[in-house]
């Protein structure tokens, strides 16, 4: 039983198909799998406009396992990928690669070539191949249909509440504790700092977060999500951490950052005294967020 598909973010609308696959699989006795891609090929053709991705692939990985998935299949998107065609893609890769004997796809969801393959494409190649061939519909939540784009729309509005309605879960990010430029621990508000590589978050601002990982769990903290305007322009996007009350060593260590509330947008500040301010109004915003929402 397969399902093929980008399932970035993993929202409600993928974890609708995802339980459909697994039921069935379950039922008749087969391994559920998901076909899945790396990069997003929006990412491979838009290059610099590239979209915002909501989770990497281990974060996709581990919500696939979440939801029981037995087997993931992770194609390379490539110029070579790109240019497969709809039937080479039916032909190599379900026939002949995977020996499919039945797919369940989104109402939404197009492969091979200039997305030249659909729904019924791939039910005509089901008839000639003896494989079956099912849709599922969309996800509607609160009149409002269950997509990366309006997740990330979501995010970028700043609107964690509705992000949660579309994911079925806070919106979080995970990734290695690495080391910065140490300016969070001489302005006296220490700061672990999650390893993006060139991920650009679908968010930014500075947030009331929960950490777990690396011996915390649902640690209260302060989060800075952008790319520092007070210190340079044209910095990499950071995701900056401040744990409260906590003095732990996360260097190395594998963390989650589960964002609950948006305090404010990323600022410039006049000189580093400004930035210390801020800081510590955004520690004591944080200790009074979390003491109203316990």
């Amino acid at each position: 039983m397969l399902t093929i598909g980008n399932f970035d973010g993993v929202h409600r609308g993928h974890q609708a198909l995802l339980a459909h696959v697994t039921a069935r699989a379950q039922a008749a006795g087969r391994p559920s799998a998901v076909m899945t891609f790396e990069p997003h090929p929006r990412e491979f053709f838009a290059h610099e406009r590239r979209p915002t991705r909501l989770t990497s692939l281990r974060e996709k990985l581990e919500l696939f396992q979440a939801a029981s998935v037995d087997r993931v299949y992770v194609c390379r998107f490539n110029a070579r990928f790109a240019a497969l065609g709809a039937q080479a893609f039916i032909d190599e890769l379900l026939v002949r690669g995977l020996a499919v004997e039945h797919v369940i796809i989104g109402d939404d969801f197009r492969f091979g070539r200039g997305r030249e393959g659909d729904f019924e494409r791939l039910r005509a190649a089901g008839e000639l191949y003896g494989f079956s061939v099912a849709t599922m519909g969309t996800v509607v939540m609160d009149g409002e249909r269950a997509s990366s784009s309006a997740v990330r729309e979501a995010l970028e509005q700043g609107d964690l509440a509705r992000a949660e309605r579309l994911l079925g879960r806070p919106y979080a990010i995970s990734g290695r504790v690495e080391h910065g430029l140490k300016l969070g621990r001489e302005l006296g508000f220490p700061t672990a700092n999650i390893q993006l590589k060139n991920r650009a978050l679908p968010l930014a601002g500075v947030f009331a977060v929960t950490v777990t990982g690396g011996g915390l769990s649902g640690a209260p903290g302060a989060a800075s999500v952008g790319v520092r305007p007070t210190l340079a322009d044209g910095l990499r996007p950071t995701c900056e951490v401040h744990v409260l009350d906590r003095n732990i060593d996360l260097y190395g260590r594998h963390v989650s950052v589960r964002f609950c509330h948006k305090l404010r947008d990323e600022a410039r500040y006049d000189g580093l005294d400004a930035l210390r301010d801020a800081i510590a109004k955004d520690v004591a915003d944080t200790r009074h967020w979390f003491a109203e929402h316990s």
